[in-house]
């Protein structure tokens, strides 16, 4: 594209972009079909948020147009009937307007993750003697709550919330008012003892880590230190791109996990391969669900 209106190219003005409706490109039950989308995003969300998120109005790119997971944006219609432009990874901006995270992710580009992963964590419960009622999770990268949520349906009752940007906390508490036992603003690679303590003084006994891994979201070391304080022999859930996991990683959580499952440290007892989402392009992005046990530290 040479010239850009909003962001998307000069002959898509905002009056065109408004007849995309509310969803964009991927707004219509024939389109999703036509480009392959393998669900609808289940999740439907606290009620408070249900008319805000009908209300928003979401254009994609065009779908020949490709963009890294990293690049990925939007426009969403201002009142003033003005397009602005939100990068995927503007978390801060996305989670200061209700109800546009899951228009993005869940009305429009199909994410069912979170409730995928929380099944996949009650199925793995069931063959063992332990109650969902006895887990005490720390849900890494919580943003506005949508996997706390998501584990409450399957009977967990304690969550505690971390997430490095004060704008996710505010969300959760606008959007989901008493969902987490507590919720912790904080730099994990940088947590200084009172911190450590709080989160220790919740006697958690899982880790949930769903659609937050890699980008430079959360690193490594913020993943070994959540992982760090929860109860050996606790649960590990999480998502990971399977790019990832791949020989030529670059990230280091290819060699960490790797390391982990050859030490012993992770004991994997499910492990799946799952469309976490489409792309802008309607391409499905693949990711690995795991949920493991913590039998020693990572490496």
């Amino acid at each position: 594209m040479t010239s850009t209106v909003n962001g998307f190219g000069a002959a898509a003005t905002p009056a065109a972009l408004a007849g995309a409706g509310q969803a964009g490109h991927l707004g219509t039950e024939a389109a999703r079909r036509e480009h392959g989308r393998l669900g609808e995003g289940r999740y439907r969300g606290p009620g408070a948020l249900a008319e805000a998120r009908r209300a928003l109005r979401v254009a994609l790119p065009e779908p020949s147009s490709r963009f890294s997971q990293d690049d990925e944006w939007c426009v969403v219609a201002q009142p003033d009937g003005s397009w602005s432009e939100f990068r995927f990874h503007d978390y801060h901006r996305i989670f200061d307007v209700p109800g546009l995270y899951e228009k993005i992710f869940y009305d429009v580009l199909g994410c069912d993750t979170p409730r995928f992963m929380a099944d996949l964590f009650a199925e793995a419960l069931a063959g063992t003697r332990e109650e969902a009622g006895d887990v005490r999770v720390l849900d890494l990268g919580a943003g506005n709550g949508i996997m706390a949520e998501e584990l409450a349906t399957v009977g967990v009752p304690h969550a505690v919330g971390v997430d490095i940007l004060p704008e996710a906390q505010s969300a959760a508490e606008r959007d989901r008012p008493g969902l987490y036992a507590d919720y912790l603003v904080a730099d994990l690679t940088a947590l200084d003892p009172a911190e450590s303590r709080r989160l220790l003084d919740h006697r958690l006994n899982a880790l949930t880590v769903v659609a937050a891994l890699g980008f430079g979201d959360i690193p490594p070391a913020a993943f070994r230190t959540a992982y760090d304080h929860i109860a050996d022999g606790g649960w590990v859930v999480l998502t990971i791109k399977d790019a990832f996991l791949a020989e030529d990683d670059t990230s280091g959580f290819a060699r960490m996990i790797a390391d982990g499952l050859a030490s012993g440290a992770l004991e994997v007892v499910r492990r799946e391969r799952f469309r976490h989402r489409l792309a802008t392009d309607a391409s499905p992005l693949v990711y690995e669900g795991i949920v493991a046990r913590k039998r020693g530290p990572l490496g």
